[in-house]
């Protein structure tokens, strides 16, 4: 097998006959014995460091810095010190180099990081005082670096206070204030924070990154504020694209939703082809129901280098799904092959070969997904167990979901689910032992309690018993509509009409639901209301054509 390595560490051993940091070259027998020596050890460190020998390959560099005094063996030796955490030897190396190289910035800069590192802060203060004072080329740089240097150390106020001993003498450049601030915020103390921030930006009104960090900090305590930092900074900076991204976030968050789409739409406009850009223009269209746009920018995400083509493929297929484009639909939610959206992009399509007919297809589909997660294979079991039941086989959905509940006995969805199918497959004391299970293990369970509360009053059983347990499902989810009319259902079947007319006004007040509808006009009907029971409930059949229940209650009702 053979051993890799960068043809410039081979260079490196070839060069080191001639020790960058000797006073005079060696002489010529020292010469012949130096490179042999020196090739070898280059080669064993590497070779060993490859094969995961760290301590024969940290050894062998640091006895070729020591043998060379280069700096680029100095260099190296310390590098592969701290790659293995022998800090105290990489600190060692690193104070050679720096004799060998005193004005060496790399050597003071990897110096002071291992002094960090090892705690030594009586060492690090004056070689960061030497650092800052140095290299006045690269002042902003180093003061940025500051935080990073100390990011391990877990007093953050200790840390604090070495920052602003630090960058206090430099308080005419804006890094010094930014470095200040980011320590104070890392300490807790983000009044300082802000205020240091503030005077970063006063000295480099256009600096973007101080700007972000300052509507972080402000985003803590008020997402307006944080909101009116950035309008004011993107007004004076209209080019400034990561806080204006940052923005339009947070506006979203705050249901901004008309101001967030101004400044995408600008973002839209300087960055046409920005995948990042596209896909929030999208979502933020399609929640306020403008599906054209949607689309559309979905359509233009899909011809970029967006990676996650699948959840752009599911939000295409659910706008076919909804416009009624069937075979559409199945064809975008066939091409999501990962992501969250996959199983969920599954059972959509299962539900479309089922309308079209194909049950045996759209159930083999289902069994061909493996689930990553218990909830995902739940998720397909209930999607099985639908496909079922709106094929009219309740009998075999809910077998489907007893033999789920064998392996997930505990289960709350399959036990709701399997409740509700075997009510359907009409038994009902199936339904009865699987809400009592339900409930026996989720006491609070609203939908639970609803749901055996809602069968006792409707076969006229146990009606006390029902009202209860409405009662406490009402009270856990007052603006369920569903809870309201069972709630009104079993004050009707309790001889309390009025009682019962308020509740289900208030349930169809909450929703329009064709089932709400045909308990309402019954009641109505009870009432002795019946021109108004007959107009209500015809207004409710042009609205739901077709619907069964509501149907029933009409052809009952008629004189």
């Amino acid at each position: 097998m053979s051993v890799k390595f960068p043809a410039a560490v081979l260079a490196l051993g070839l060069s080191l006959a001639w020790p960058c940091g000797a006073a005079e070259p060696a002489a010529p027998e020292e010469e012949e014995n130096l490179l042999p020596r020196a090739v070898f050890q280059t080669l064993l460190g590497e070779i060993a460091l490859q094969r995961g020998e760290t301590r024969i390959g940290v050894e062998a560099w640091a006895d070729l810095a020591q043998l060379t005094r280069d700096p680029k063996v100095l260099a190296r030796a310390v590098e592969v010190a701290s790659l293995a955490r022998q800090y105290d030897l990489a600190l060692e190396v690193s104070r050679l180099w720096l004799r060998v190289e005193p004005d060496s910035m790399r050597a003071r800069q990897a110096q002071t990081l291992l002094l960090a590192q090892t705690n030594r802060f009586d060492e690090l203060a004056p070689q960061v005082v030497a650092l800052l004072e140095r290299d006045p080329g690269n002042i902003g740089g180093n003061l940025l670096h500051l935080n990073r240097i100390l990011a391990r150390h877990s007093d953050k106020k200790a840390v604090q206070r070495l920052i602003d001993q630090w960058a206090a003498p430099y308080a005419n450049h804006p890094e010094a204030h930014f470095a200040m601030a980011q320590a104070a915020a890392n300490a807790g103390d983000e009044a300082r924070a802000s205020a240091e921030m503030d005077k970063a930006l006063q000295l480099r009104p256009d600096w973007e990154s101080a700007a972000l960090a300052r509507a972080q900090l402000q985003a803590r305590q008020s997402s307006a504020s944080a909101s009116a930092g950035l309008e004011d900074f993107v007004g004076r900076n209209p080019g400034a694209r990561e806080a204006r991204l940052a923005l339009a976030q947070l506006l979203v968050a705050d249901k901004r939703y008309a101001d967030a789409r101004q400044h995408f739409e600008r973002l839209l406009k300087d960055n046409p082809d920005s995948p990042e850009i596209i896909y929030p223009i999208a979502m933020l269209a399609l929640q306020q129901g403008d599906t054209e746009t949607g689309r559309r920018q979905l359509d233009r995400l899909l011809a970029t280098d967006y990676p996650d083509k699948s959840t752009v493929h599911f939000f295409l297929g659910q706008l076919d799904q909804e416009q009624n484009k069937p075979e559409a639909a199945l064809a975008h939610f066939r091409q999501v092959t990962s992501g969250n959206q996959y199983v969920a992009a599954r059972v959509r399509a299962a539900l479309i070969l089922q309308e079209q007919g194909q049950l045996a297809e759209a159930r083999e589909l289902l069994r061909g997904v493996h689930g990553g997660s218990s909830g995902e294979r739940t998720q397909l079991i209930l999607a099985e167990a639908q496909l079922l039941r709106e094929a009219g086989r309740h009998g075999e959905a809910y077998e489907v979901l007893v033999a789920a509940l064998g392996s997930q006995p505990d289960n709350p969805n399959l036990l709701y689910d399997a409740a509700l199918t075997a009510e359907r497959a009409g038994r009902p004391q199936l339904l009865e032992s699987h809400l009592q299970h339900l409930l026996g293990l989720y006491p609070e369970h609203a939908h639970a309690l609803n749901a055996l509360g809602y069968s006792w009053a409707e076969r006229n059983v146990r009606l006390a018993e029902a009202h209860e347990m409405i009662a406490r499902a009402v009270a856990l989810q007052p603006d369920d509509p569903y809870i309201a009319d069972s709630l009104g259902w079993v004050l009707y079947r309790l001889g309390r009409l009025e009682e019962a007319r308020a509740a289900l006004e208030r349930a169809y007040g909450i929703k329009a639901d064709p089932e709400i509808a045909a308990h309402l006009g019954e009641v109505l009907w009870q009432l002795g209301r019946r021109d108004e029971a007959q107009k209500f409930l015809a207004e409710a059949a042009r609205q739901f054509p077709g619907n069964e229940i509501l149907a029933a209650v009409i052809k009952k009702l008629q004189p």
